[in-house]
């Protein structure tokens, strides 16, 4: 439900005391017979600062100014059993809502003590009851309106904050999304380095493998084309899927295809049923990107072999070869601290360990409903 405007609510206000001081007025006037300048002097006065209302939200101080000498006014110079004069109650709240709180402690003030002062030169009849409940409402109304604006405060504060962490959240988002497209382009890119010098070295001793790594270097240009034109959508469209479509399971018999090519005996073990989640898909893929390449370029091996398989609520991802292994002194190169840091991004893990194929074993075990 749409909440009223500030206008709408000080116009609703505004007609609120129109109804209570106008009717009133005109009914006492004609009841006590007064004198019709009088009487018309006392119905401008309760039309004046319903009307005058009107215009508070934009000259606060002023109005409550005017609202102060149009309620002295209808104090001094019309009857006593006249309405109160809501209006400069209405007046005072949104003054002290909009900052307005020297004007309102000014002119309130010296309107309250002139018709004391000026009342009991006059003669009027000020019943300590009367001017307890007087001084009552003109608190109660400051009240109101510094409630409203500490209130109203502390929504803007908040709403300041919620809009502070929600474009930190989109510049981690967009980092995440740069740092991920880097990735996947220099993985894309070696490989087809790689492909292209296989083909051209190919071409003329062996032309069938040779066209294979030519096509190798086609599907992975065109698989860089469509993720780069997803990440742009992504960062064009609030409402664009957040995982490049080609960057998913499916995806993985072609990527196990791609290192045939290079002579290796590459299996894709898939024991899923069902999909997991997006997020989950995005770093199993792109984890077997890294761990093939990797296998490829160092492995110096002739299997591998990719396992996918669901265990309870965790993704396990699993690449081994029987290559030459890793040496205990060996450094974390760069591409396991990049696999490791997307298991960690969504909750998971990664270790990197000796295989029973004799060479290395890449596991990850993300979490199957993950969250990017």
């Amino acid at each position: 439900m749409t909440r009223p405007s500030p206008k709408a609510v000080l116009a609703l206000s505004a007609l609120a005391c129109l109804l209570v001081q106008a009717p009133w007025t005109a009914i006492d006037a004609a009841r006590l017979g007064l004198d019709p300048l009088i009487a018309g002097l006392d119905l401008a006065l309760a039309v004046a600062g319903p009307a005058l209302l009107l215009l508070a939200i934009h000259r606060p101080g002023p109005v409550v100014a005017a609202l102060s000498a149009f309620a002295l006014a209808d104090v001094l110079l019309t009857p006593v059993s006249g309405p109160p004069y809501v209006a400069l109650l209405v007046g005072i709240g949104v003054a002290v809502r909009y900052g307005a709180l020297v004007w309102t402690a000014v002119s309130v003030g010296l309107a309250w003590l002139t018709a004391i002062v000026v009342g009991t030169i006059e003669g009027l009849a000020w019943h300590p009851f009367r001017v307890a409940v007087a001084t009552a409402a003109l608190a109660a109304a400051v009240a109101v309106g510094w409630l409203v604006r500490v209130r109203l405060g502390r929504a803007e504060l908040l709403r300041a904050e919620v809009l502070r962490r929600r474009a930190v959240a989109e510049r981690g988002e967009r980092r995440r999304i740069a740092r991920g497209l880097q990735d996947s382009l220099a993985q894309v890119l070696a490989q087809v380095h790689v492909q292209a010098s296989v083909g051209v070295q190919l071409m003329e001793r062996d032309p069938e493998r040779g066209r294979a790594a030519l096509e190798r270097v086609r599907d992975l240009a065109a698989a860089a084309l469509e993720e780069v034109r997803s990440v742009v959508g992504v960062l064009a469209e609030d409402d664009a899927p957040r995982t490049p479509a080609k960057a998913e399971l499916d995806q993985l018999p072609r990527l196990v295809a791609g290192a045939r090519t290079h002579g290796l005996d590459a299996r894709l073990d898939d024991r899923l049923h069902g999909a997991p989640a997006r997020a989950a898909q995005f770093a199993a893929y792109r984890i077997a990107e890294e761990a093939l390449e990797n296998v490829v370029r160092h492995a110096e091996a002739s299997v591998v072999e990719v396992v996918v398989v669901r265990d309870g609520d965790a993704l396990v991802l699993t690449v081994d070869d029987d290559g030459q292994g890793i040496h205990d002194d060996a450094e974390v190169g760069g591409g396991v601290l990049s696999m490791r840091e997307r298991a960690t991004l969504i909750g998971g893990g990664l270790d990197v360990g000796e295989s029973e194929l004799g060479g290395t074993r890449v596991a990850a075990r993300l979490p199957w409903a993950a969250i990017a």
